[in-house]
């Protein structure tokens, strides 16, 4: 049910922000109420607004900075702060560190089929068996989210306590989906408020930044939320939620798993096109099959491709409806030049910024917001989280000391598409009806595109420095046979990225059919 109370009171105060009339719309469905009693409210007589599919409430936002406090002895003999240490110590106990065993993932080439599972925490049924077994094993207290059969469970030393169902999760597709991986509890609430969604979320777990495990939210006269999907939260029913709080401790291992992105049966067979890169790699997105690679496992500098980790933990960390302020040690140097120090930008905004102009610029700015060196920090926490095993970041923009593979990077492509395609969205320049409304940046350059390309951009991203030569890693939409395939192409140690990716593309589209197919 959509929520009853008169919308106009709300309507006047984002009116009063600047807020555009359609962007009120989006927000408005986004807190609960039916797009059929907004237009009355907001559209002249005759006028359309558009419809945009949005979950009810988005729960992700938080402006609230989680630090764990370590105490001092000092601090705790002073009798006059005392018991505020106390206090602070209960709120954000430090996090529980635990050795966890993750399988290692490797392409397969055995037989004349090649398949690839690099990311066998999207693909692979059995990888989070493995992983399980492993913490089960190791006596650890873990928790266990699996959002294909849409239950959750908590170990306590090895040993199931509880079982619960999951009543909603984010969105598949959208901003608020639900990411999949290996995580940790990084904060407890017994009731976290969200100040984009403007709910109250009962007995909250933080698990990765902007997302929770929580019992069912309410709005602030008591009412309880309606949708069936979540803002990228695993929901649960309140008195559930509290049985899980109580069973869970800062630093806990989450499992996330989503059966849905598991590989398909679709083959090909193998043959091998000339390119310029040093190591290339051109697989399925979906099933993992490669299709053709060279020096695949071979680390090298990715330059501008880190921007799409960067862009993770931006969407993970950092609130998009908020402004962040460009210190003037962001303003380094960058292909177009457009920020200046000490001014206010949307956060969303200069995410187009980062994704398209590969504004260097941009990263700093986002790596100022919680510190360069813990921004550096949750990127190699998130490669490990994704299974990114001989990656390494060093800088937020690429510029200088980020490496990785052909391979890991397939692997992040992936994770991508599954988890947040929206960021491939921006990278294409395809996004469209947002929440956050129209970018504010006019004549952004796009220098993704690959210009006459055999094929459509999904997403991606393309670099180039003096260390790494040109590199590019996308997603398109290959025709292969009568079928639509998502094919990633990754390019490391170019003398002509773009070209190298056409060939590649070119390859596919002309050389490949399914496996059974008569040609």
């Amino acid at each position: 049910m959509s929520r009853t109370e008169d919308p106009s009171p709300r309507i006047e105060y984002l009116r009063r922000t600047g807020m555009s009339d359609s962007i009120i719309v989006n927000r408005l469905v986004l807190e609960g109420w039916g797009e059929a009693e907004l237009v009355p409210k907001l559209a002249p007589a005759g006028s359309v607004l558009p419809a945009v599919e949005m979950p009810a409430h988005a729960e992700h936002g938080s402006d609230l900075w989680r630090w764990h406090i370590s105490i001092s002895t000092a601090v705790l003999g002073a009798a006059a702060l005392g018991a505020l240490a106390f206090a602070a110590y209960v709120m954000y106990k430090p996090p529980v560190v635990y050795s966890i065993s993750i399988p290692s993932s490797a392409a397969s080439t055995t037989g004349p089929i090649l398949t690839y599972g690099a990311l066998p925490a999207l693909s692979d049924p059995d990888y989070y068996r493995n992983v399980k077994r492993n913490l089960v094993e190791q006596k650890a207290s873990f928790i266990d989210a699996n959002l294909s059969s849409m239950k959750l469970v908590v170990y306590v030393g090895g040993v199931l306590q509880i079982e619960v169902p999951v009543l909603a999760k984010g969105k598949v597709g959208s901003w608020w989906e639900t990411p999949a991986g290996v995580y940790q509890i990084q904060s407890k609430e017994r009731n976290h408020f969200s100040t984009f969604g403007e709910v109250n979320q009962p007995w909250s777990l933080d698990f990765q930044g902007n997302f929770f495990i929580h019992g069912w939210p309410t709005y602030a006269d008591g009412t309880a939320v309606s949708s069936s999907y979540s803002g990228g939260c695993i929901r649960l029913s309140t008195d559930d939620a509290k049985k899980v709080y109580d069973l869970t401790v800062v630093g806990m291992p989450v499992i996330v798993y989503n059966v849905e992105a598991q590989g398909d049966s679709f083959t090909y067979q193998l043959k091998a096109p000339p390119v310029s890169a040093a190591g290339y790699l051109v697989a399925d997105v979906k099933n993992g099959t490669v299709l053709s690679s060279k020096g695949a496992s071979v680390a090298a500098p990715i330059a501008s491709i880190s921007k799409l980790v960067s862009a993770l933990i931006v969407t993970e960390y950092i609130n998009l409806d908020k402004s962040v302020t460009v210190p003037k040690e962001g303003l380094v140097y960058t292909s177009i030049p457009r920020l200046k120090a000490g001014t206010e930008v949307r956060a969303y905004d200069l995410l187009f910024l980062l994704l398209q102009e590969s504004s260097n610029e941009a990263a700093e700015t986002f790596a100022s917001v919680r510190g360069r060196s813990q921004f550096v920090t949750y990127m190699n926490e998130k490669a490990k989280a994704i299974n990114l095993s001989h990656t390494v970041f060093s800088d937020p923009s690429g510029a200088k000391g980020d490496y990785s593979t052909p391979e890991d990077l397939f692997t992040l492509l992936r994770h991508i598409y599954e988890n947040r395609r929206f960021i491939f969205g921006i990278t294409s320049g395809d996004i469209a009806n947002s929440a956050y409304g129209p970018p504010a940046f006019k004549n952004v350059r796009n220098f993704n595109i690959i210009k006459n390309a055999p094929a459509k951009l999904i997403g991606g991203k393309v670099g180039q420095t003096n260390e790494a030569a040109e590199t590019y890693a996308g997603a398109f939409t290959v025709k292969v046979g009568a079928q639509d395939r998502t094919i990633a192409v990754i390019v490391l140690g170019s003398r002509d990225a773009e070209g190298d990716v056409r060939k590649l593309l070119s390859f596919v589209h002309d050389l490949y059919a399914p496996a059974d197919a008569t040609r």
